[in-house]
């Protein structure tokens, strides 16, 4: 299979993350584990959005900033961010200064506390998790979205969220661990303890 790489420690983990340490470790450790808290969801939740039209790489060499600048990503404190500090980041420049993605951020903390009364938002993205796993051989069996990523879209849409669309909500999906699209023949295939 020419999608994944053997490393030298032995173990085949796709292209992607074969390269980069930042990008193995991430591979190694977190990418596709369950997170079910809200704080974690939020977090990748708006870390997704931002790498809409970035490669994910940029989007982790600026994680830390971004959890600095952002409050730890506590939905709480995000909710209450004003004009002052939506400025202060647009200047600061260890993260992606994109008025949008940050009025987004912002919005989505606010539509974060507002589900806690419905459940929460680790109930609510959870409850798209699908049947079935996606078992990809290659990078061109892995969909770009799914029915369930498409419902997802337009239910956090619905209830205010926004740079949620579909394509981003399934590689959140596989961010988290609802589905696990790791390659077959990958030492992470498997291990969430999900599928």
């Amino acid at each position: 299979m020419t999608d994944l790489v053997i490393g030298d420690d032995g173990l085949a983990r796709p292209v992607w993350a074969s390269r980069d340490p930042l990008l193995r470790a991430y591979y190694d450790t977190e990418w596709g584990m369950p997170v079910r808290d809200e704080r974690g969801l939020f977090e990748r939740l708006s870390l997704e959005a931002f790498q809409s039209g970035l490669s994910w790489a940029t989007i982790l060499r600026k994680r830390e900033a971004f959890r600095e600048v952002f409050r730890q990503f506590d939905p709480d404190a995000v909710a209450a961010f004003g004009e002052d500090d939506v400025e202060r980041l647009l200047a600061d420049a260890r993260i992606i200064r994109n008025r949008a993605k940050i009025l987004a951020t912002v919005g989505n903390a606010r539509a974060t506390v507002a589900l806690r009364d419905d459940g929460g938002l680790a109930e609510l993205i959870w409850s798209y998790r699908p049947a079935e796993t996606p078992a990809p051989a290659s990078y061109a069996d892995i969909p770009s979205s799914s029915p369930e990523s498409v419902a997802l879209s337009r239910e956090l849409k619905r209830r205010g969220f926004r740079f949620v669309g579909p394509t981003t909500m399934f590689a959140l999906m596989e961010a988290v661990g609802i589905v696990d699209t790791h390659l077959l023949g990958s030492h992470r295939r498997g291990t969430s303890g999900v599928w």
